[in-house]
């Protein structure tokens, strides 16, 4: 049986069998039957890291340790609210660090842009992902957004077509179009992309 350990662009954390790319953290999540709780974070530092780094085993899911969380890639761990991680992705990092000071103007230690983070991306009393409208048009590549169809798919906005998202990689592209749409992506993490940050992701691969 799969674990509950996939995250989607829309933050949720859900269980599916196909394998991430990426590897994250938000906490200890889960019990010692590997099942998770209620809660879906423990801290705001919510990274992104490599699946192998220096040689590192672990156990997923080992109880009285961290929750490992798998992305499809780092479009879609950009998302749902992550960022690189300093230690494994240091130069990612750097380069998210970078165009976070272009977007903002002043420079950001990792705790200031996860509280940062924290606050663009969960609703306190809900504690859903936030969302907002924007237009299409005006979107940098990377970003994820919801078209109004309801039965739609998150799309990966890339050039002029948007490619759906699912767990095991993603289906045909369509035309982007134009018009209002609401953005999974944190209004943050957007303005790092407009800032130039180029996520790697895998519909273009």
């Amino acid at each position: 049986m799969a674990l509950q350990n996939r995250v989607t662009p829309g933050g949720e954390i859900v269980a599916d069998p196909a394998r991430g790319s990426l590897m994250g953290n938000r906490g200890i999540l889960h019990d010692a039957q590997r099942r998770l709780g209620v809660a879906r974070w423990r801290h705001p530092h919510w990274i992104y890291c490599r699946l192998a780094f220096n040689g590192r085993r672990r156990a997923v899911m080992t109880p009285g340790r961290y929750t490992e969380l798998f992305f499809l890639d780092e479009a879609t761990a950009l998302a749902s609210g992550h960022r690189p991680c300093c230690e494994c992705r240091r130069d990612d990092f750097r380069r998210f660090q970078a165009a976070w000071r272009q977007a903002f103007g002043q420079a950001a230690a990792a705790g200031a842009i996860d509280r940062a983070l924290h606050r663009a991306r969960v609703e306190p009393r809900s504690r859903c992902q936030v969302r907002f409208e924007a237009g299409l048009d005006d979107l940098p590549d990377g970003a994820f957004v919801l078209l109004p169809d309801a039965t739609s798919s998150p799309m990966l906005v890339e050039g002029d077509r948007l490619h759906p998202w699912t767990p095991g990689g993603y289906g045909p592209a369509r035309g982007r179009g134009s018009g209002r749409v609401s953005v999974l992506t944190p209004a943050p993490t957007l303005a790092v992309l407009h800032a130039g940050y180029r996520p790697i992701h895998l519909a273009g691969m």
